[in-house]
């Protein structure tokens, strides 16, 4: 994806080598390259996953019951109830594609809000700096916004009471970690883990391949850093 192929940066040359190239630009062409890669960055990494079926059909990112109650899917399954268990994986799934829409108002404001230290961190940093950066700043507001989005959307399955009833009797045993425990709760997270898995899948593809993936802006920035 061209959208992050300025973080390659980060593996192909060293701070100082930033530091020598940066004095090349201005703070404004060699934030501005940056920042033109996280917005769109992270609009095709939403694109993604806030389509239909866009989590269900990922085997990547596709939400299962937790773990420890794998063996409750089991149950249900042997006593013919393999609708409802497909029912509530499947509104699991489709909750979490309802939410992830939301996320990219709240990660372009957090490129918006990047300082230049910000910058060169990402652009300095590991093979994934620009998804930390992304997780630092935006996980919390974004769970605050996914969670009710979920909660409407795992409603409409009278399976997910059960579950939640369930799975929090389990946790008071030390069966189910208590993150867990509310089908709400969990689903927004690994939505959150699936939006972020997929930032640094692309951040990642770009840092094997930045040659042509740069617009004139970025390609400015990386010409000046060689």
């Amino acid at each position: 994806m061209r959208a992050l192929a300025v973080l390659l940066i980060s593996s192909l040359f060293s701070a100082t080598t930033f530091a020598a190239g940066i004095d090349l630009l201005s703070n404004k062409d060699a934030v501005g390259g940056l920042k033109q890669a996280l917005t769109q960055g992270a609009s095709a990494a939403v694109g993604k996953l806030g389509v239909s079926n866009g989590f269900l059909n990922n085997p990547k990112v596709k939400i299962p019951l937790p773990d420890s109650l794998q063996q409750v899917e089991g149950v249900l399954r042997s006593f013919g109830m393999s609708r409802q268990a497909d029912e509530l994986i499947e509104t699991m799934n489709h909750a979490a594609e309802a939410a992830v829409p939301e996320a990219k108002a709240l990660l372009i404001s957090a490129v918006k809000k990047m300082s230049i230290e910000d910058a060169k961190g990402i652009l300095t940093g590991g093979n994934d700096a620009a998804t930390q950066y992304f997780r630092k700043n935006t996980s919390g507001p974004l769970a605050q916004k996914f969670l009710p989005i979920v909660k409407k959307a795992t409603a409409k399955v009278g399976l997910a009471g059960k579950y939640n009833e369930l799975a929090g009797k389990a946790s008071r045993f030390g069966l189910v970690d208590e993150k867990d425990a509310n089908l709400e709760n969990y689903v927004t997270q690994k939505a959150l883990d699936g939006l972020y898995l997929m930032m640094a899948e692309e951040e990642r593809a770009i840092r094997q391949d930045p040659v042509g993936q740069g617009s004139k802006l970025l390609q400015k920035v990386f010409g000046a850093l060689r």
